[in-house]
């Protein structure tokens, strides 16, 4: 997923970012918010860290703003404020999870996972295609019984495709996955990465529509 991380702290800001990047994302991180209104108003993002309490205003102020634009991109706020009325405030306005520091960064690691899961309409991280065997929480995958071995870039990819089988992503979607890895991703990347997760997942796991994108085959 391409995440938009907004916190203010060095220290969190960094274990957060690297935490979430070495689950496979690709993760741009904003200090303000006029800093988080330029990143967004360039970018879609797949989901959203807020912090509540930032330099130049509230992280509230950005979600209900976010909202009222029809912007229903998932927000997980990360906060010190843990008042049960805190809470309540904070989803009302918009967030789907509500995280208090300090918080364990496996546990963060798990609500991205599972409001990404609810937002691609499948809850479920066990899925089966084919002779394809799906575990997105343990980000394991087996064909005919046999562990596939696949890199992050590929895993980023492969993510993407089988949160949605059988819809179409765009190679632009593909691209802005790999953006953490490459900063610059040369034209022919995606191409690449899919001829070789071919050959793990066999030949048609991947169906390319020309001039649209590719696809994970139902079977």
């Amino acid at each position: 997923m391409r995440i938009l991380l907004i916190e203010d702290d060095a220290l969190l800001g960094a274990a957060v970012r690297d935490q979430v990047s070495a689950d496979g994302h690709a993760v741009d991180w904003a200090r303000r918010i006029d800093e988080a209104e330029a990143s967004v108003a360039g970018v879609s993002y797949d989901l959203v860290l807020l912090d509540l309490m930032l330099p130049d205003g509230r992280g509230l102020d950005f979600l209900r703003a976010r909202r009222r634009a029809g912007d229903g991109t998932p927000v997980i706020i990360l906060t010190a404020r843990d008042r049960i009325s805190d809470r309540i405030e904070g989803l009302n306005a918009g967030a789907d999870d509500y995280l208090v520091k300090p918080f364990d960064l496996s546990e963060l690691s798990a609500r991205v996972a599972a409001v990404a899961r609810r937002y691609a309409g499948n809850p479920n991280p066990l899925l089966s295609l084919g002779e394809l065997q799906i575990d997105l929480a343990a980000r394991n995958v087996t064909r005919a019984g046999r562990t596939v071995d696949l890199t992050q870039r590929e895993w980023a990819l492969f993510e993407a495709l089988v949160q949605r089988p059988g819809a179409i992503v765009s190679k632009a979607h593909l691209e802005d996955r790999l953006y953490a890895f490459d900063r610059e991703v040369e034209s022919n990347t995606i191409e690449v990465h899919v001829s070789r997760m071919r050959k793990k997942l066999g030949a048609n796991a991947i169906e390319t529509v020309r001039g649209m994108g590719y696809r994970m085959a139902r079977r």
